[in-house]
């Protein structure tokens, strides 16, 4: 009896595994796409951006209560409203690129093509290799704190080199939290499906707009 128990426990574990890995890639899917409508919509009705302030305060507040009730229904409901915010921030800025440069259409396009390598390539390695990277937690989670209060500061204090160099770190940090998320499925660190959707979100979403801050900088024809 023992002996079978033993043998059958990395069976179910793994199937575990692959539960959640194939849910949070179908939840992703699903809230890029709503995500994505939003931010169409909001360009198509020519939505103002609703500023630094709200869209903290909106952000936060939306993880809070996704990570609160992640373990409901109502953790679905609020992932969606918060991907749908993020698509309404997202809106305006990229309406602002194709509208300001001649080659806007082009550069966005770029950073969504970018983006999508990005994701795709780290995700496979890890996928392949089934490398745990779980070391660069602690890391990571530092970094992304200074980056972002350098962000405000660059924000606050409109200081365009700071903020390419955010945009910089940005890029490496996201995707070392795409590495670090998806060895944490693989590897039974991270068991829920939403909150893994959202970390895996956030960092394509924060690629995509640093990308296309840096493409705008040096690759815009004005």
């Amino acid at each position: 009896m023992n002996r079978e128990q033993v043998l059958t426990r990395p069976a179910v574990s793994g199937i575990e595994v692959n539960k959640v890995l194939k849910n949070t890639y179908a939840l992703l899917s699903l809230t890029l796409l709503f995500s994505g409508a939003v931010a169409g919509l909001s360009m198509a009705l020519n939505w103002p951006h609703p500023g630094l302030l709200i869209t903290l305060v909106g952000y936060f507040g939306l993880l809070f209560l996704t990570t609160r009730f992640r373990n409901s229904a109502l953790g679905l409901v609020f992932v969606f409203a918060l991907t749908g915010f993020m698509g309404l921030t997202l809106g305006p800025i990229v309406s602002y690129y194709l509208t300001a440069l001649p080659n806007g259409h082009q550069l966005v396009m770029t950073a969504m093509g970018g983006t999508g390598v990005i994701f795709l390539g780290l995700s496979g390695y890890v996928l392949t290799t089934k490398k745990n990277f779980s070391f660069l937690g602690g890391f990571l989670f530092a970094g992304i704190l200074v980056a972002f209060l350098l962000g405000l500061g660059a924000a606050v204090f409109s200081m365009p080199a700071l903020s390419l160099a955010v945009s910089a770190m940005f890029i490496l940090l996201m995707s070392g939290l795409i590495l670090y998320q998806t060895s944490e499925i693989i590897h039974g660190g991270e068991t829920n499906y939403i909150m893994a959707t959202i970390t895996l979100f956030v960092s394509i979403y924060n690629i995509f707009l640093s990308l296309l801050q840096i493409l705008g900088v040096f690759g815009g024809d004005e």
